[in-house]
């Protein structure tokens, strides 16, 4: 994953990821490959999520955002909200 470097990238590759998620949703019944596919939108939805809540963090404590950095899959799907 490449790191964004402004929120509204981070927000925007987010809303990509969500449609595409949404697409997927919408079909029901998914292939092997479709349900694989979903499966990694949904770890990278994860790692988008936190990447901008470490991003707010920093700056809303004086810090640079740019210091944000992304989390393996495995770490954020263990976080809760």
């Amino acid at each position: 994953m490449a790191k964004p470097d402004k929120d509204a990238s981070v927000l925007a590759h987010i809303q990509t990821l969500v449609a595409e998620e949404h697409r997927l949703f919408e079909r029901g019944e998914l292939s092997a490959d479709e349900s694989h596919r979903l499966a990694a939108l949904q770890a990278e939805l994860d790692q988008y999520w936190d990447l901008l809540r470490q991003r707010r963090a920093l700056r809303e404590f004086g810090n640079d955002p740019a210091q944000a950095h992304e989390r393996a899959a495995d770490v954020v799907k263990k976080y809760i909200g």
